[in-house]
């Protein structure tokens, strides 16, 4: 069978593990996006297999089993908060003034559009709010000052797809990466705009992305510590927690990593403040 643009495939020579796109092929050599990772590759149109629907749904509904184990330990976080927060706000329960939440607004460039589309519906169902933009990888240095301006975010994520290419240079390498340039270039470009850590929080990276670069250049959070592949929807659960801890919080950086569908491993950062803020009173006529 002819492979295509657009066919879900696996890569013989790795066992079948990753399920990827087809997004171009130009001499027999296939560039491939991962469907649940965020990870880009190039294989031998020969190497490929495609895969039946039998196969593809089998997939997914172990994608579906882990994302839903983590949405459920994200909403089990996610009560302990709020329970705490209407205790401080009723000073233990003394009044019972109703109040209001602002969490974190996010500002989500991302370099894939089909992962763009599915971290915007978990942010939403999260609650969180978020204005997402799709560009390529190499335009988002360029682009990433003027939303910010306009947007004004609280949390930026900086993703897409990247890799690192052995072929190219040492893991130390930040040229043998396929996007992570970008991604720092990104992130330092923001904290030309916002130089504090806890004003802009920024998760920035991709699959087997630069971890160190990306923290030095100013990123809160970044992948991939041990350059393994990340999880699509790993940003997403990241920025949630933080959006969702009263700012007057430190968040351990393993409280935040530990619901993610990666972990330390793919994932790591720093201590940061929490950015939701409580208000009151609430007024639910204003809001009908």
């Amino acid at each position: 069978m002819d492979i295509e643009v657009g066919d879900l495939v696996t890569r013989k020579s790795y066992k079948q593990d990753l399920l990827f796109r087809v997004t171009e092929i130009n001499n027999n050599i296939a560039i491939l996006l991962g469907e649940d990772v965020r990870l880009i590759a190039d294989a031998p149109i020969s190497d490929l297999l495609i895969i039946d629907d039998k196969e593809y749904k089998s997939r997914q509904k172990k994608e579906k089993e882990k994302v839903d184990k983590s949405n459920w330990l994200f909403r089990q976080d996610y009560n302990l908060i709020r329970q705490r927060n209407e205790y401080h706000a009723s000073s233990g329960y003394s009044h019972s003034e109703s109040y209001f939440q602002m969490p974190g607004r996010v500002l989500h460039l991302d370099g894939d559009p089909v992962y763009l589309q599915k971290c915007r519906t978990l942010y939403e169902r999260l609650g969180v709010p978020i204005y997402g933009v799709h560009m390529s990888e190499k335009e988002m240095p360029e682009r990433v000052g003027r939303l910010i301006e306009q947007m004004r975010p609280d949390i930026l994520v900086v993703t897409g797809h990247d890799a690192y290419l052995k072929s190219k240079g040492k893991i130390s390498d930040l040229k043998a990466y396929r996007h992570s340039r970008y991604f720092a270039q990104t992130v330092y470009e923001a904290r030309k705009k916002v130089p504090h850590l806890d004003q802009l929080v920024i998760f920035a990276g991709a699959c087997q992305s630069h971890f160190e670069s990306l923290i030095k250049a100013g990123a809160n959070f970044a992948s991939s510590p041990t350059r393994i592949n990340i999880h699509a929807l790993d940003p997403v659960y990241i920025v949630a927690k933080i959006s969702y801890t009263p700012i007057k919080d430190h968040i351990n950086v393993w409280d935040v990593l530990r619901n993610t569908l990666t972990g330390e491993k793919g994932l790591g950062g720093v201590e940061t403040r929490g950015l939701l803020r409580i208000g009151m009173p609430y007024n639910i006529s204003d809001y009908e």
